[in-house]
């Protein structure tokens, strides 16, 4: 794996990059394909909402749910009751999971059917995820995951207690085997389409977020967080 000696945000070095296996490697569009550390980053940081998958009595099963990134390890939380939670701890090798973030940055519209698109961020990492244990992990764990969502946020609410943290399992899954994947620019149409009269370009999408709305029974001195205004 190249590391250059000038680390990034997260300690870990600024050109170093995944290594690619049989699974990171995409059959199409090959590309598209980034395994470099900033790049990977950037795009989990930018989300907070993953799509976990798995198999569970041979059948695959995938569940939307929140994760945060500290250094390379991602973290999911949920239910003790929860199934992939339950069978991440209930054997040593951990559960094998395959966990995707996505970003919708453009829909191409193209003068064919065919060639319609979209331009994306995305992140696909494979392993095995594991319960943790270890109190300062989970506690690291679950602030990660309250920050992914809105930066700061987890200074500023009250931290688990006893009873909601018996009522939490968190499981970690290593960022070893990772790629990611981008698609950029307009559509790609066939030479003889582009007399068509039809349009073709781009339509751009954002991620917004709207005024905070207060609870109805929060306390009328109680400000809008400057955390939560810059959103």
């Amino acid at each position: 794996m190249p590391e250059t000696s000038t680390p990034d945000s997260t300690g870990l070095p600024r050109e170093a990059a995944y290594e690619p296996t049989e699974r990171t490697v995409p059959s199409r569009a090959r590309q598209r394909a980034s395994y470099d550390h900033e790049t990977v980053h950037s795009i989990l940081d930018a989300a907070y909402l993953c799509h976990l998958g798995f198999v569970r009595n041979g059948a695959p099963v995938v569940l939307p749910t929140l994760f945060g990134r500290v250094g390379s390890r991602l973290y999911v939380h949920g239910s003790t009751g929860s199934r992939p939670l339950r069978l991440a701890g209930g054997s040593d090798p951990g559960l094998a999971v395959c966990l995707t973030v996505t970003h919708v940055d453009a829909l191409v519209l193209a003068r064919s059917a065919f060639h319609h698109s979209m331009n994306y961020r995305s992140v696909v990492v494979h392993g095995t995820a594991r319960t943790v244990t270890d109190p300062e992990e989970r506690r690291v764990a679950l602030d990660a995951i309250v920050d992914q969502v809105v930066p700061g946020r987890s200074k500023d609410s009250r931290p688990a207690d006893a009873k909601e943290l018996a009522a939490t399992a968190v499981i970690r899954l290593d960022l070893d085997e990772v790629s990611a994947k981008i698609r950029t620019g307009g559509p790609n149409d066939e030479p003889e389409d582009l007399a068509l009269p039809h349009w073709a370009g781009i339509v751009p999408l954002a991620r917004g977020y709207a005024a905070p709305v207060p609870s109805d029974d929060l306390d009328p001195s109680i400000a809008v967080p400057d955390y939560l205004a810059s959103l």
